[in-house]
């Protein structure tokens, strides 16, 4: 065997030398990471333009989950009722208004966030004065309030009347005297959210019809 001994100034030589070969090993590996993580993304990204719906799962994933959210409850709302009429072949596009809708979800966003409710007990249901100093939460108040009395009075066996004033409007709603507790305890809100005829009158107004018209 034969044995080779280093002379101080060969060690100075050499270990520069091998400090570049790591470094240069490890430049290679990066870049071959950025490049693997370059394509990953470009995949994912031509996925989710084939997918506008949302970002497509990714390839062997177990948990993807595909998205749905809008990002805001009224665009979300007219964007599902869109994809319908767009699905839909028998869509007269010639009457199809949209922005109808949108004036609508205006009107439901205002009468939801923006109106003061004075609610007085019955001892068969509620009396709600829904005002506003806001002219046009008011007119809000007044379309979605008369539209909604005209259209649920009677269901679940109660009785829906209202009259505008010059705040608002009025909602009396009556029914049984069981009914008493209940219809107090929903309140205004919760008398306008029964029924699921919103959904209905929502597409019957994107179509150009006038779902409150008697």
């Amino acid at each position: 065997m034969i044995l080779f001994r280093l002379t101080p100034l060969a060690f100075a030589v050499l270990l520069p030398c091998a400090a570049l070969a790591q470094t240069t090993s490890d430049m290679m590996s990066g870049a071959q990471d950025a490049s693997g993580m370059a394509q990953m993304h470009a995949k994912m990204m031509g996925q989710a333009a084939m997918d506008p719906g949302g970002m497509a799962p990714m390839a062997g994933s177990q948990d993807a989950v595909t998205l749905h959210e809008g990002g805001q409850a009224a665009f979300a709302a007219i964007q599902e009722i869109v994809t319908l009429l767009a699905a839909d072949p028998k869509t007269d596009w010639s009457k199809v208004n949209i922005e109808a809708l949108r004036q609508h979800l205006i009107d439901m966003d205002n009468v939801t966030l923006r109106a003061v409710v004075a609610s007085t007990p019955m001892p068969d249901g509620a009396s709600f004065a829904v005002t506003s100093d806001d002219p046009s939460v008011r007119g809000s108040i007044q379309r979605m309030v008369m539209a909604h009395a005209a259209t649920m009075n009677g269901a679940n066996g109660w009785a829906l009347k209202a009259q505008t004033t010059d705040q608002g409007a009025v909602l009396v709603v009556t029914g049984a005297p069981a009914d008493a507790a209940k219809i107090q305890g929903l309140g205004f809100i919760g008398v306008l959210t029964l029924g699921m005829h919103h959904q209905a009158h929502h597409l019957m107004l994107a179509r150009g019809m006038n779902p409150h018209k008697s």
